[in-house]
């Protein structure tokens, strides 16, 4: 895939928006994918900027190092998001960073790439992860995992009515077979929902369940929104982008108790910065125009929240 092949991201110019970044800004995407928001953001970054590109999906570093290989200022790190104050600590630029960027869930190119086995719309190996060279196919865990543990990462993750249904069906199918693609799997739910939601593929919420499981998205976001307010430097802006209720949900509640700052109780006489704001403004929320869903569907449940860290009490 050539940069000009490379899928347009969501809300490019609201994140740029979001970030504000100076010409000799350090930015951290760490969500790079193909480098919609990178391409975007660079655009506004002189010649002594630095954008650091982060990824656990060794193809997405793969077409980062190309690129940084006759780009400068584009640096490339190869891990899960999770790591992201280790590796900024070893590169020397936590208390550096003025902005940071994560498009959370899963990119264009792996949904488009039926090897992946993301996608119910291709068939392919059922696979899910983020990083093939580790951890587990969600073929091999589904021969493994009990039928009530199905049953909670169906519920829980996938927010899937059907979700008893479901689990049974599969632990039936697996006592003759193993389930080993994507059209076997959609096909099987597909049997299992009596009612469609509009617009949607009745094995949506089972594979959104299953992706995010096998590669503890919600954990690893956990993991990186105190990170990344740890490296960015007082004023340093972060951006985020969530696709389902759980991710902007994590996102929303991080947001207001980092703003919120240190419990005190309300009635004692001190001021905010006695309370330790780790950030001092979050904008509203916003969501994609509806010229750009029109333009990429993709886009439709984004969610788009930003938030400005603390300077610190006034000297």
């Amino acid at each position: 895939m050539t940069l000009a092949e490379a899928h347009t991201p969501v809300m490019s110019a609201e994140v740029v928006s979001a970030l504000r970044p100076d010409a000799d800004a350090i930015l951290v995407d760490a969500t790079f994918g193909r480098g919609g928001h990178t391409r975007a953001l660079m655009e506004h970054l002189g010649p002594e900027g630095q954008l650091f590109a982060m990824d656990r999906d060794p193809m997405a570093c793969a077409f980062a190092k190309d690129w940084a290989s006759f780009e400068p200022r584009l640096k490339v790190i190869q891990a899960p998001f999770s790591k992201l104050s280790e590796e900024l600590l070893n590169l020397g630029i936590v208390g550096k960073v003025s902005g940071i960027v994560l498009d959370l869930g899963v990119s264009s190119p792996q949904l488009d790439e039926p090897e992946r086995g993301f996608s119910f719309m291709r068939d392919g190996p059922l696979d899910m992860r983020m990083d093939p060279t580790s951890g587990t196919p969600v073929s091999d865990w589904l021969m493994d995992v009990s039928e009530e543990d199905l049953i909670d990462v169906l519920r829980t993750l996938g927010e899937e009515r059907f979700a008893r249904r479901i689990a049974r069906a599969i632990v039936e199918v697996r006592e003759e077979k193993m389930l080993t693609s994507t059209t076997a799997l959609a096909d099987l739910v597909s049997e299992c929902v009596p009612t469609r939601e509009p617009g949607k593929h009745p094995a949506t919420r089972t594979f959104q369940a299953f992706r995010i499981y096998i590669n503890r998205e919600m954990e690893e976001l956990d993991a990186v929104l105190p990170q990344a307010l740890e490296v960015l430097n007082p004023g340093g802006r972060l951006a985020v982008i969530s696709f389902h209720s759980l991710e902007d949900r994590k996102v929303k509640n991080f947001f207001r108790k980092e703003f919120k700052g240190d419990p005190f109780p309300i009635d004692l006489p001190v001021t905010k910065y006695d309370l330790h704001p780790g950030i001092e403004t979050v904008e509203r929320p916003t969501r994609p125009s509806e010229i750009e869903v029109n333009q990429n569907p993709r886009a439709r449940s984004a969610v788009l929240r930003s938030a400005q860290k603390s300077v610190g009490e006034p000297v």
